[in-house]
């Protein structure tokens, strides 16, 4: 039996009201000695920090670095193994694109390519969106590959969506992004026999891209991740009996809360919106998931100071979700992304859970070393959700 499925037997329906904020890839590691959570000021995180109860968890299990959707499937409650869902599913979701069964969705990051067709930046600059919808048009209009319907649309910055559409298709196709610089793009290869006929498709469609792209630099190529088709998923109305709302401004994460049934709720491009946002909402759901982007992007920049300025900015409104005095708070992230790094890593993330009913411990500032002296210990995000519920009262007794 799968955790999920024990937790359908027990949930119950209640007036209690939770708020998951997650930080994204808010865990860092020591440069000059502090991670960014330890240099940054942030006096109410440190206040929920003694106020709750605190732990780290890892989001698949010790060692494993995960990607963006593995993270927020286990926050969610399942198995992120057993329940691996590709990023080009979720880029579509998030974008509102209606999938059909069968097609396969890839995530498209544009990027730059050299003379030597060596990768120089994997994200073309972060182009404005206004380019990239410019592109994905172009794109979407002039690729024509026979036996096969081509979607290509804009998610945000160098980022992407390509569908296909088609009989017989299959997701199992390796990436193409090679994930650094200085390296060619990899080609579209099966993982099996049966995806073959799919993966010459994908061949097909990034040569009449690079073709078409060629003059359109730093965006002269397309990187394909994350081939994936439409898997079943059980909602958190079925396992939690939640009424749930996501507050999200990146169109993934919105996509990885659509596939799990929650309510997409329209917000700002800001931090300050998204907790407007909750404000005005607060009555009508009973968990809020709200995620914050910019901790994760400034790692990925590798810019330590920009990164912790963020957690500072997040810090400043944590009072107005406590004045909503939601019964249950908890404050985390999917995966850490340290600055050092520049990228996503294996290192557990900080959790800190705050409401009547926990059993406090004498952590007092919310960071990584801090957290790991919690009483909540080290722990599988995918019992992050058993935890919410338990201290929402929305549990019932296991066995006589």
């Amino acid at each position: 039996m799968e955790t999920w499925e024990l937790l359908k037997t027990l949930s119950v329906k209640n007036s209690s009201r939770i708020v998951l904020l997650v930080m994204d890839g808010v865990g860092g590691i020591q440069v000059e000695g502090k991670t960014e959570l330890e240099r940054a000021c942030a006096p109410n995180l440190d206040r929920v920090a003694a106020e709750g109860v605190c732990g780290l968890m890892d989001p698949v299990f010790p060692g494993i670095t995960p990607g963006s959707g593995p993270g927020h499937i286990s926050l969610f409650g399942y198995d992120p193994i057993k329940h691996q869902v590709g990023r080009g599913i979720l880029g579509a979701l998030g974008i509102g694109f209606h999938l059909e069964k069968g097609d396969v969705a890839a995530r498209i990051n544009f990027a730059t390519v050299d003379d030597k067709g060596l990768v120089t930046d994997r994200r073309a600059g972060r182009i404005p969106t206004e380019l990239n919808q410019e592109l994905c048009r172009e794109l979407e209009e002039k690729i024509k590959i026979k036996g096969v319907k081509t979607f290509v649309r804009t998610v945000k910055e160098h980022r992407a969506v390509l569908v296909l559409r088609g009989e017989g298709l299959s997701g199992e196709i390796k990436d193409t992004d090679p994930q650094k610089e200085g390296l060619p793009p990899l080609p579209p290869e099966p993982v099996n026999q049966k995806a073959e006929a799919t993966a010459s498709l994908v061949k097909e469609f990034i040569s009449q891209a690079q073709n078409i792209l060629a003059s359109r630099h730093p965006a002269n190529m397309v990187l394909l991740r994350g081939f994936s088709q439409l898997p079943h998923i059980p909602s958190f109305q079925e396992i939690y009996k939640l009424n749930p709302a996501c507050i999200a401004g990146y169109p993934m994460y919105k996509g990885v809360a659509r596939l799990v049934g929650m309510e997409i709720l329209s917000t700002g491009g800001s931090l300050k919106d998204e907790i407007e946002t909750l404000k005005k909402n607060f009555n009508l759901y009973d968990f809020f998931f709200i995620h914050v982007k910019p901790t994760d992007s400034a790692g990925e920049d590798g810019d330590f100071e920009r990164k912790a300025k963020v957690i500072e900015e997040v810090d400043a409104l944590i009072p107005e979700i406590i004045s909503l005095n939601p019964d249950v708070l908890a404050i985390t992230a999917d995966h850490s992304t340290p600055s050092l790094l520049k990228a996503h890593s294996w290192h557990a993330v900080p959790v800190v859970i705050r409401a009547n009913t926990v059993r406090t411990d004498t952590v007092k500032r919310f960071t990584e070393l801090e957290c790991a002296r919690g009483a909540l210990g080290r722990f599988s995000t995918q019992y992050l959700m058993s935890l919410l519920m338990a201290h929402a009262l929305k549990l019932a007794k296991f066995g006589a």
